[in-house]
């Protein structure tokens, strides 16, 4: 019997969606199979807006950016509607079953990985595929999406040396990644930062700004830092982590309530960290600081080779499996190969920089400042 496939993107637009997408479409089409695509996350799927993904739409994306099914943020449990946050999962539901799917195929991050599963709770036959520049989804070797976002940081990082250099400046580079490093330490190694902060490491700013005075002294006037935008120094880690521990000591739900209401107050006072971070450096250096936020550059444009053979892989996979009737899994890189992943076992989980990484390593060994 035909089997009907539907799929959506969620979450932040990263390259290689359209690749994956047209992966698993063209495998299916092959094999008999009829796919319908979601537009829009979760929100199209609630709202029942679709396309068809037949051959003529899947005809020449391998090599666009973003996602032709569009995306967004929005929570199948806390969706906005007239104002308010309403629970649509049974409605989801029924347009999945309206369509006859025999599974639901969700690309996106470790949100995207949390809403599958609560509608794979519901009943609906799940796969999901890692998709985020950051890095950061459990139990995958790598998502689609970084290799391109690294390259895109790391040239940024090569272009900002010239005029360093000529003006004798610290140059602070904020990468993207408000939990984790990956792209930061990544790009910072590949592009010869100076300084490289991660989520990871808090750092003491002044030890960065010793290590900027250090070469200063050796007759280098320039320097490059590379920061995520999650980065903090040891003080406000502090904070944080007493925050975070709050949380999980709170007795009841109203505790836990207030105490995550408290933490997401106290994120707030770190955005422009970044800015603070330059202005303290150039106190304690004597050097003039400028800064450059790269921002959504970084998740645009057109996918790596790289990140194109990622996402076929992960594509033409996820088919095989719906193939053979595997679901409520996610689908992890593991070295030169793919492995169904117990949806399970990923959510609420994140990949962090271990402290015994080999970049880390690599990092220390050619004089890079970590801030600790």
């Amino acid at each position: 019997m035909t089997k009907y496939i539907g799929i959506l993107t969620a979450g932040g637009d990263s390259p290689g969606l359209n690749a994956a997408i047209r992966g698993i479409g063209k495998a299916a089409l092959e094999l008999g199979m009829q796919v319908v695509g979601f537009r829009d996350g979760f929100r199209g799927l609630m709202e029942n807006r679709t396309i068809r993904l037949d051959r003529s739409a899947l005809s020449g994306i391998l090599t666009v950016g973003g996602t032709i099914l569009g995306t967004s943020r929005d929570k199948p449990h806390r969706m906005p509607i007239g104002g308010k946050l309403l629970d649509m999962t049974d409605v989801m539901v029924d347009n999945y079953h309206k369509h006859h799917l025999d599974v639901l195929v969700c690309l996106g991050g470790g949100g995207t990985q949390k809403n599958a599963f609560r509608l794979m709770q519901k009943g609906i036959n799940i796969i999901t595929l890692p998709k985020t520049i950051d890095n950061d989804v459990a139990m995958t070797d790598v998502t689609f999406g970084f290799d391109t976002a690294l390259g895109i940081a790391t040239e940024a990082i090569d272009r900002l040396h010239s005029t360093a250099h000529s003006h004798h400046r610290i140059i602070v580079v904020e990468v993207m990644g408000h939990k984790t490093g990956w792209l930061t330490l990544g790009a910072g190694l590949a592009g010869g930062a100076d300084v490289i902060l991660i989520p990871e490491i808090p750092y003491d700013v002044e030890k960065v700004a010793e290590a900027i005075r250090w070469r200063s002294r050796e007759g280098k006037g320039f320097s490059i830092v590379a920061v995520a935008e999650g980065a903090m120094s040891k003080k406000d880690a502090s904070v944080i982590g007493a925050a975070e521990e709050k949380i999980e000591k709170a007795e009841d739900k109203a505790a836990g309530k207030k105490a995550k209401t408290e933490l997401k107050k106290m994120e707030s006072q770190y955005v422009g960290n970044t800015l603070r971070l330059s202005n303290q450096l150039e106190e304690l250096t004597g050097l003039e600081s400028r800064v450059t936020i790269l921002g959504h550059v970084q998740r645009g444009g057109t996918p790596s080779a790289a990140d194109r053979l990622l996402a076929t892989r992960l594509g033409t996979a996820c088919t095989d499996l719906i193939n053979q009737g595997t679901y409520g899994v996610m689908i992890a890189i593991r070295g030169e190969s793919t492995e169904p992943m117990p949806l399970k076992d990923v959510v609420g989980k994140r990949k962090h920089v271990p402290m015994d990484h080999p970049w880390i390593a690599s990092a220390r060994y050619v004089g890079t400042s970590l801030g600790d």
